[in-house]
């Protein structure tokens, strides 16, 4: 894969898992405006020109005019489920009208550029069997889930209005290095480490389809070189309950026993669930098993200390998380 990428999110933590992958064959400018969830040292030693910058910002569209990327990959989006419960209007300005935004710029200044949407699962809302396939309804639960299906419809209503080239990409339940201590697994391991207990809403048996985040990022770039403008589904197959998930990271860290249940947020799903046929027809597989990507992901946070000491307690509060 040659030519010049613009990454805009690239500092958060799926972001900076994609850049760190393509930054040695791809021309890569990282657009980050550095709110929460993104941090300065996820690309450290990595080259790419970095410009801080909001994906609402008008001024991205002269980005966009200038540099002429052959790709663009949206990784920016408030992503935070108890948040956007809390705080819904800066969930659909940044995840609908930023994208809205960058989709202008596109649409005024390079046709040719190859857009992909980054999206979530979620949209689809929940499913109690079988899994979601790209055509299905969206039903999302919440304001973070609901501003990500708007992002979604505004950029497949781009494509068909404007003939542009855009990808959208639907995955399941990321884990892995970087992630921001807000969410599940981060959480859990660094409570379990200050002998802390872990919450866990309900009777922790909703269900996830959790992929590495090493595994998501091959699929995205996989649509990105060999796809078709549409929507794509990605996910691993390895669904397990929230209490699964935290009783493999503690029975990891040798800490049982630090479960402690919580009242259920408003608006939980119970199960999500995608087919991922389609970007599998076009040559991608997970290649790390949940056993496997909880040990890596547990060993790098153990690792990596200095990444995460000295993070806002109020993250690490007790207040759940998003799952």
């Amino acid at each position: 894969m040659e030519g010049k990428a613009l990454v805009t999110g690239g500092y958060g933590f799926i972001g900076s898992n994609f850049v760190r992958m393509i930054s040695g064959t791809l021309d890569v400018i990282v657009v980050d405006n550095f709110s929460v969830g993104s941090n300065r040292r996820n690309l450290e030693g990595v080259n790419v020109r970095t410009v801080e910058m909001d994906i609402r910002d008008p001024r991205i569209q002269d980005l966009i005019r200038r540099e002429k990327p052959d790709f663009i990959f949206n990784f920016a989006a408030e992503s935070h489920v108890d948040r956007s419960i809390q705080d819904p209007l800066s969930f659909v300005s940044t995840n609908v009208l930023g994208v809205a935004n960058l989709l202008e710029g596109v649409r005024r200044y390079h046709e040719d550029a190859v857009f992909i949407q980054v999206g979530t699962a979620e949209e689809y809302g929940e499913i109690f069997s079988g899994s979601f396939k790209e055509g299905d309804p969206l039903n999302p639960s919440s304001p973070y889930s609901a501003s990500k299906a708007g992002a979604t419809l505004l950029a497949m209503a781009y494509s068909r209005t404007y003939h542009l080239d855009v990808r959208v990409t639907r995955s399941a339940n990321n884990y892995g290095p970087y992630q921001f201590p807000e969410k599940l697994i981060p959480k859990t391991i660094i409570r379990a480490l200050r002998d802390l207990p872990v919450p866990v809403y309900g009777t922790g048996k909703n269900v996830r389809d959790w992929i590495y985040v090493l595994d998501n990022c091959e699929a995205i770039l996989t649509v990105a070189e060999r796809g078709k403008p549409g929507i794509y589904n990605i996910s691993s197959g390895e669904e397990r309950t929230n209490l699964e998930v935290v009783n493999a990271v503690l029975s990891l860290l040798g800490k049982p026993g630090l479960v402690k249940f919580v009242e259920d947020r408003p608006g939980l799903d119970f199960r999500y669930s995608v087919d991922s046929t389609r970007v599998r027809e076009l040559g991608w597989r997970p290649r790390v098993s949940f056993e496997e990507g909880i040990r890596l992901t547990v060993e790098w946070y153990l690792r990596n200390r200095w990444w995460w000491e000295g993070v806002d307690e109020r993250v690490l509060g007790e207040t759940p998380f998003k799952s």
